[in-house]
């Protein structure tokens, strides 16, 4: 089907090539205002300004679209989630309110390894329904790409389910959807005391039957003091490497213990979290080609220090927003929230955060030649908002619901 989309207050996010955006460069983000798209079986395949609409589409199709007074900008690309869960932790929420902290509460056996219990008690059925419904949820609120991790398994079985469960995510889901293994999430109650134990688990049980199933993208550690030490996450993603799966990683939200030093070493597409960085860790970062992917909701939900996201950018990083939606850190998708946190609490523009969260998040996808801006040729995923006065509304007005529609390849969800 061809669809016209007339009238379009401001066209945001247009893009003619695909450049990885850091520095001054993030804050730039091209807008057309009174403007059209022509879309094609789903596809961006024109647009411009109105003025121009004769001379780029001389033949209007029948099915034309008067948006007046909307914006439209493509779709978030939430490059980190953990959309896969069994249940949620409110009751971690509770005991955070009363003063446990994270790793207190990790402590005595809840957090990771409360998620880890539930899904190795549930079916593979059961966590696929429950994980499309967030997919559907997320999708409305304009995700139109993800990244969905396990690690909540811990065990061979738990970690296989879990990505299963992804694979047909990734078939059915009409957003694009990238697998991360991420089995060295923490060490499992019966590997406590026998960590090469559980990385030679993961090493030749996971592994050879993940690559043999084509059930992962890419490999993911979370390296910090009480999980695992740079030189294991080291280990692990080489492995992991050798059946193709490249490195993002979990690395500074706690403690700096050399994690970044070993991201580039690995030449790791992504490092996620990044809450405590030295001064040395941020020019390490800038001078590399790995993607800074900064999640503001986790801070917030645990009452953390915000990633240093003014000092990424202006130091030459390349960064990256993501939402971190799980059920113990950040039990939101809505990536328009981490959009508005990046600007109230981490001083980022809202330009620069509409970009993190699109064009750089398709890049920590590796699928920024699909989605992350509109341009011809990349799928129709925008979104349309309610009609407000300038692009910094978004993020200025948080509590406000601004999306009027969502379109995916080219059809409303």
């Amino acid at each position: 089907m061809t669809s016209l989309i007339i009238n379009i207050q401001q066209l945001a996010g247009v893009r003619e090539q695909n450049i990885l955006l850091r520095g001054n460069a993030l804050a730039d983000l091209p807008i057309i205002d009174n403007a059209f798209v022509l879309i094609e079986d789903g596809i961006i395949a024109e647009y411009g300004p109105m003025y121009e609409l004769e001379l780029k589409v001389p033949q209007l199709p029948k099915h034309v679209i008067d948006v007046t007074g909307q914006t439209i900008l493509p779709c978030w690309c939430d490059s980190h989630t953990h959309l896969v869960f069994a249940q949620t932790r409110e009751e971690e929420f509770i005991d955070k309110i009363r003063g446990m902290s994270y790793a207190e509460i990790a402590a005595r056996g809840g957090g990771i390894l409360n998620s880890a219990n539930k899904i190795n008690a549930s079916g593979e059925e059961e966590l696929f329904v429950a994980a499309w419904q967030r997919l559907q949820q997320v999708m409305k609120m304009g995700t139109g790409a993800i990244e969905i991790k396990s690690g909540y398994g811990l065990t061979v079985e738990g970690e296989l389910k879990m990505l299963r469960v992804i694979k047909k995510l990734k078939q059915q889901s009409p957003i694009p959807v990238k697998a991360t293994f991420l089995g060295a999430h923490t060490y499992p109650v019966a590997y406590k005391e026998n960590h090469q134990g559980y990385i030679d688990s993961i090493i030749n049980e996971m592994l050879p039957v993940i690559a043999a199933e084509g059930l992962a993208d890419y490999i993911d550690v979370f390296c910090e003091t009480g999980f695992f030490s740079p030189g294991e996450m080291e280990i692990i993603c080489r492995a992991g490497m050798q059946y193709g799966l490249k490195p993002k990683l979990h690395i500074n939200q706690l403690n700096s213990i050399g994690g970044i030093e070993s991201a580039i070493k690995l030449n790791a597409l992504s490092a996620d979290h990044l809450e405590t960085m030295t001064d040395h860790d941020i020019q390490l970062l800038a001078a590399s080609t790995v993607i800074g992917t900064l999640l503001p909701a986790a801070a917030f939900f645990l009452r953390m220090q915000y990633q240093p996201a003014r000092k990424l950018i202006d130091n030459g990083c390349a960064t990256a927003l993501a939402s971190d939606y799980n059920p113990g850190s950040s039990p939101s998708g809505n990536m328009n929230f981490a959009v508005a946190l990046s600007c109230i609490q981490m001083r980022m523009l809202p330009e620069e955060a509409i970009n993190a969260a699109t064009i750089n998040g398709a890049f920590a996808m590796e699928i920024e030649n699909e989605v992350g801006s509109i341009s011809i040729g990349k799928k129709a995923n925008l979104i349309f908002t309610k009609p407000i006065p300038s692009i910094a509304y978004l993020p200025y007005s948080f509590g406000e619901n601004c999306i009027d529609k969502v379109m995916i390849n080219g059809e409303y969800v």
